[in-house]
């Protein structure tokens, strides 16, 4: 089976800096790929591929103006050639929308490397042209195993490393005998389960909170010294705008790992019951994002990482993953009568039936959604 660690690197200040230009090539690589692919399809309506873009990159780098192309490993450029390509072909299938230029302040850092060019210990890795780079964790990878790719990025001010590898298949394919369940996602509780498990939403904790309250009001300061570095001194503000937008992409990334963790810990303890099938909503996210009201709460909540996480846990524990429709009134119908109650509103956090059935709203709805698997 094929599984990819992420481990984080270790560089010093001479390797930070080509890893960065390595990431600033293959931005620039993709972008120039992306403009001759337009330049093609604007003068004869046709595309260019990706082995003749290049060969024309290899000629390129043959001029005087492009002789800096040789000091990164050509992987980079190739790779990023092949990424400008993939996204021709998702857009052209409807699954993906139009490729577009990548920027350096907003695009993700990220370079390739080939396997065959990079050389591993249990401590470091070579990257080609860069050197070798010490591992700030150490024991993730297994003992033994294939590496099929290597692919450097970075999150915020650190730099990780993920290398997909083939290992043997270790799933438990055992059938699994326990009761189905069903997962109710929203906002003010992230995910309630029919089996009783209710899993509180992270972003309401107190550190979370106090984290965000401290990521708003550097975002503030750094607004008001950019409008003040247009009057006063220029290098005084830059090194004062470059201090604060350290600590933000500190704060932002150490928040993005305590809800990814979270999540984590979450969809591993609902697949480790081992129930016969796991239900859960195709929520509408892009529609529900359109309430202003509600977007930033709604970002925050990851469901659609939810869903990759439980997708794949669940194939490799036996465990079936139903998606039931996002039409289904899961919430109106009540779980011991089955009538349904047009009037409940959004506002209504407790399901009360005709029936003097008292239950919560999505406690409610998480069994309904449990028994769509029979």
């Amino acid at each position: 089976m094929m599984k990819a660690y992420k481990i984080k690197l270790n560089p010093n200040n001479k390797q930070r800096t080509l890893l960065e230009r390595s990431a600033g090539v293959s931005r620039w690589a993709y972008n120039w790929a992306l403009e001759q692919k337009k330049k093609r399809y604007e003068e004869t309506g046709k595309t260019v591929s990706q082995a003749d873009l290049r060969k024309r990159l290899t000629k390129l780098k043959q001029t005087d103006d492009y002789q800096w192309l040789f000091q990164f490993s050509n992987n980079i450029t190739k790779q990023a050639i092949k990424d400008s390509d993939e996204a021709f072909k998702r857009f052209f299938k409807g699954q993906a929308r139009y490729p577009r230029f990548k920027s350096k302040r907003k695009s993700k850092w990220s370079f390739y490397n080939d396997n065959h060019k990079v050389k591993r210990s249990d401590t470091h890795i070579r990257l080609e042209k860069i050197g070798w780079i010490r591992f700030a964790e150490t024991g993730y990878l297994p003992i033994e195993f294939k590496p099929l790719s290597y692919r450097v990025s970075r999150e915020g001010l650190h730099w990780f490393v993920s290398i997909t590898v083939e290992i043997p298949d270790s799933s438990d394919y055992s059938t699994p005998v326990n009761e189905p369940i069903g997962i109710d996602l929203g906002i003010k509780t992230l995910a309630t389960v029919s089996d009783g498990s209710v899993y509180v939403n992270i972003n309401k904790k107190h550190e979370v909170r106090q984290m965000e309250k401290r990521l708003r009001r550097l975002q503030r300061q750094i607004s008001r010294k950019y409008k003040m570095n247009k009057e006063g001194s220029r290098y005084r503000k830059t090194c004062n705008i470059i201090k604060t937008e350290k600590e933000i992409a500190r704060l932002q990334t150490r928040l993005n790992h305590i809800r990814t963790n979270y999540i984590h810990q979450m969809t591993s303890e609902i697949v480790r019951t081992k129930p016969s099938h796991i239900v859960m909503e195709d929520l509408n996210v892009r529609g529900m994002m359109k309430n202003k009201h509600l977007a930033d709460h709604i970002a925050k909540c990851h469901f659609r990482e939810i869903r990759r996480q439980l997708t794949y846990k669940a194939n490799q524990s036996g465990v079936s993953l139903v998606v039931a429709d996002r039409w289904y009134p899961s919430s109106r119908i009540c779980c011991e009568c089955g009538v349904m109650d047009k009037t409940l509103k959004l506002s209504d956090r407790k399901m009360k039936c005709e029936c003097g059935n008292r239950i919560d709203r999505d406690m409610n709805a998480s069994i309904n959604l449990s028994r769509l698997a029979v």
